[in-house]
């Protein structure tokens, strides 16, 4: 899979949960885009990711 235009490869199935557990990300302020379609964070734990995914992975800072 590629993750934010980087290469990745696990061993065994993960989900979109776990990926970001993995990449040490919270989804509280992020929004994650999956083969170019915004995927709901309802489905971040029941989306299993494969090595053909494409991922972007955007994450939102606040400030004034």
């Amino acid at each position: 899979m590629v993750v934010n235009g980087k290469k990745l490869h696990f061993e065994t199935q993960i989900s979109v949960v776990e990926l970001l557990v993995h990449l040490n990300l919270n989804d509280t302020r992020i929004v994650v885009e999956l083969n170019k379609k915004i995927l709901p964070k309802t489905q971040f734990t029941n989306t299993i990711l494969t090595d053909s995914d494409e991922i972007e992975i955007v994450g939102f800072v606040g400030g004034g």
